[in-house]
């Protein structure tokens, strides 16, 4: 077996640049980049419709499509596995840029006046671009997972990386849109269209590369090695679950106990004198460049326990204390420091957790049964963001 492995080693065409890397790193970050937009422009969406949890309503919206559509891949096996990769990712990026300029071309239907503003046909159509973003990413996303859930554990680690990274990069053109202009009602819509269309490039640039990925030598040589598996049987859903259940439970708990925190808890419990409407978009942007630190320290070291990862999942629920610390406590504890904080140290476990699970876990059982694995972790992890959105409501309570 060893002079097999070697063997296929020295045949293994150079990824010249790390090109294969990359791209993998750009969808991972495409294919997140629009419900990061979304989410990080809440001083805008705050604006149109103050009366709403836009940031609550958001999440559960998002999340349960995303669900669904992982769902419906599982069930429909034999459907989905009909469309190649690159048809799923191409639909995935059309609806994705589609849901993400929905909210520019509904206020320019609305220019020159307000009446936008607390409309609740235009909220309704709003809502509507999060459902198709979440149906997207739940294609993108399961397409994406799943396909290098069968290649070597770094792209599975580029894909996650890049997720995080989409969060950073949001969050930074959001404040770069947002000071350079007026801090003034206009100034806020042209800033957000701004940052939508850069958005929306990105996302044409993903596009781009994923009709390119499956073109470069080192992927043809890893799908060769696969092989099409296509005609052969998927393996069930249940069966597969039983044998991960462990690190199942542990995506599970981790994307419960941090979307029930973050964006809707930080976003609208948490407040403060001195920054005002720039409080939420400084601590989105905390947690999403600690999650990306999260996730780039798996390129630096991965643990080997998929026990003792689980294990670390669950003890995040000290999270819950000491954030309502925070809320309800003593009144040094609600200063921004201590949030900043606690929000990085959310972001870093969320970020670390996800990446060695989502690793480890395709690599626990049979070759064959590598893509429905991390199909599976995926559909626990929606599942987790699901619950997570549903108890950030209790914050309200």
């Amino acid at each position: 077996m060893e002079g097999v492995k070697c063997q296929e080693d020295q045949n293994l065409p150079r990824d010249t640049y790390r090109i294969a890397y990359a791209i993998h790193f750009l969808l991972g970050a495409g294919n997140l980049l629009p419900w990061n937009a979304l989410i990080t422009a809440v001083d805008y969406f705050g604006y149109f419709y103050p009366a709403k949890h836009v940031e609550k309503v958001f999440s559960i919206a998002y999340m349960s499509s995303s669900v669904l559509v992982l769902v419906l891949m599982l069930s429909w096996g034999c459907w989905s596995r009909k469309l190649s990769f690159r048809l799923r990712m191409n639909m995935g990026f059309f609806m994705l840029v589609l849901s993400l300029m929905v909210a520019p071309m509904l206020d320019w239907s609305w220019c020159r006046s307000l009446s936008m503003r607390k409309s609740s046909g235009a909220y309704a159509l709003t809502v509507a671009s999060v459902v198709i973003c979440g149906l997207a990413d739940g294609l993108v996303g399961g397409s994406l997972i799943g396909s290098a859930g069968k290649l070597p554990k770094q792209y599975m680690q580029a894909v996650f990386a890049g997720t995080a990274s989409s969060g950073v990069l949001v969050s930074i053109l959001r404040i770069i849109t947002k000071a350079s202009l007026p801090q003034t009602p206009q100034g806020l819509r042209t800033s957000a269209h701004l940052y939508f269309i850069v958005s929306t490039m990105i996302l044409l640039c993903c596009t781009l590369s994923c009709n390119l990925l499956y073109k470069l030598p080192v992927m043809r040589h890893h799908q060769r090695l696969i092989g099409d598996d296509r005609l052969s049987p998927r393996p069930k859903f249940w069966e597969v679950a039983r044998k991960i259940r462990w690190p199942a439970v542990g995506v599970f708990m981790i994307y419960v106990v941090t979307l029930s925190i973050f964006p809707g808890f930080l976003a609208e419990n948490l407040k403060s004198k001195l920054l005002r409407d720039w409080y939420p978009i400084l601590l989105i942007t905390v947690y999403n460049i600690s999650d990306l630190v999260g996730k780039s320290l798996t390129a630096i070291y991965v643990l080997k326990s998929i026990g003792k990862a689980t294990f670390a999942c669950v003890a995040r629920l000290l999270f819950y204390p000491l954030f309502a610390a925070c809320l309800h406590g003593p009144k040094w504890l609600k200063t921004e420091a201590p949030v900043v904080v606690l929000t990085f140290m959310l972001g870093v476990t969320n970020g670390y957790l996800t990446s060695v699970i989502m690793i480890l876990t395709p690599k626990s059982v049979p070759v064959l049964e590598a893509e429905t694995a991390a199909i599976v972790m995926t559909v626990f992890l929606g599942m987790g963001l699901v619950g997570g959105s549903v108890l950030s409501w209790f914050w309200i309570i």
